[in-house]
């Protein structure tokens, strides 16, 4: 399923949460099978699955053999058929059968049957989609929106979408115009009204007219979130403001988005969060650490998996 996204946005693909639909249950691991907890570590549905993703729009993709979807009193709502099985976005939901993507709604029935090499989640009211190595867009009744003609396709996001023409990304609104001209080397999603946009090697950002308002000179960034992005200077990431300047300098060997007030910063291996000032509210000890989501976050230590609320206390002690 496709990923639009850079080295860093891999890290928070790691999260049990969606920042697009909150979870109400949490997914949890025990004696090796998975069930789903609530906010204060009360297993709600029992481990019985051996695989379980996050809750969105009241179902959560989970795997007997193969995917279906079970609702949050843990009944299979739609039946185990699918290889892969994504979370619904706006009542739509990316599965996998056979090496082919296409989308069902929360009644488990196609809107699109299968036939698209690849794909994403709707964002609004449509999908990038990839036939034949070219990318387009597909809208909720599964027509195709915008004709198959890029080499890469994001999701939209406040409006606009980046997409690689040729050797060059550019914005296209959601009539598929292109809005800002193919000139980047990367370009990543908008928020809060800016993006991220790679040009000579350098990382910067632009506004939704195309203009560049912090000029590329970081070697990667990330996401808007309140004011505060994620930027890196050689081999360290701190925090950059809407002017482009350090207000938490780079000391981190990897920074992630703020959310809920924290982020979650990787040093030495270990990882930990720290608050929009920089200081460390919970200090680096694990070995992978979600972004907040509802008050928790999804870590792991060794291969244990746990959840720690926002004083760093679990709610879930580490299990496998």
């Amino acid at each position: 399923m496709k990923k639009f996204k850079s080295i860093l946005f891999s890290i928070i693909i790691l999260s049990a949460f969606s920042a697009s639909a909150a979870a109400t249950l949490f997914s949890a691991i025990v004696g090796g099978r998975w069930g789903f907890i609530d906010k204060s570590g009360k297993m709600i549905v029992s481990a019985q699955f051996e695989r379980a993703n996050v809750f969105s729009e009241n179902l959560a993709a989970v795997r007997i053999g193969r995917w279906g979807y079970a609702n949050t009193s843990g009944k299979m709502i739609i039946n185990p058929q699918f290889d892969r099985a994504d979370e619904f976005h706006n009542g739509l939901a990316l599965v996998e059968l056979g090496h082919l993507y296409g989308y069902i709604g929360t009644d488990g029935k196609y809107v699109a049957n299968p036939q698209f090499d690849d794909g994403s989640a709707f964002s609004g009211n449509l999908a990038a989609v990839e036939l034949n190595h070219r990318w387009g867009y597909i809208d909720k009744t599964g027509k195709i929106a915008i004709n198959p003609q890029f080499n890469e396709a994001g999701d939209f996001s406040e409006g606009l979408a980046a997409v690689k023409s040729g050797s060059s990304f550019g914005y296209i609104d959601s009539t598929g115009k292109m809005i800002i001209n193919p000139q980047f080397d990367k370009a990543f999603s908008f928020s809060e009204g800016m993006a991220g946009i790679k040009l000579n090697h350098k990382w910067g950002f632009i506004d939704k007219t195309g203009k560049v308002v912090i000029n590329p000179q970081f070697d990667d960034v990330g996401a808007f979130v309140n004011g505060l992005a994620p930027a890196a200077m050689g081999h360290k990431w701190g925090y950059v403001d809407t002017k482009g300047n350090f207000v938490i300098n780079p000391q981190f060997d990897t920074a992630t988005p703020f959310a809920e007030g924290l982020a979650s910063v990787e040093l030495q291996r270990r990882w930990g969060f720290i608050d929009k000032s920089g200081k460390y509210t919970i200090n680096p000890q694990f070995d992978k650490a979600a972004p907040f989501q509802n008050g928790l976050s999804r870590v792991e230590i060794g291969s244990r998996i746990g959840y720690v609320d926002a004083d760093g206390k679990y709610v879930w002690n580490p299990t496998k």
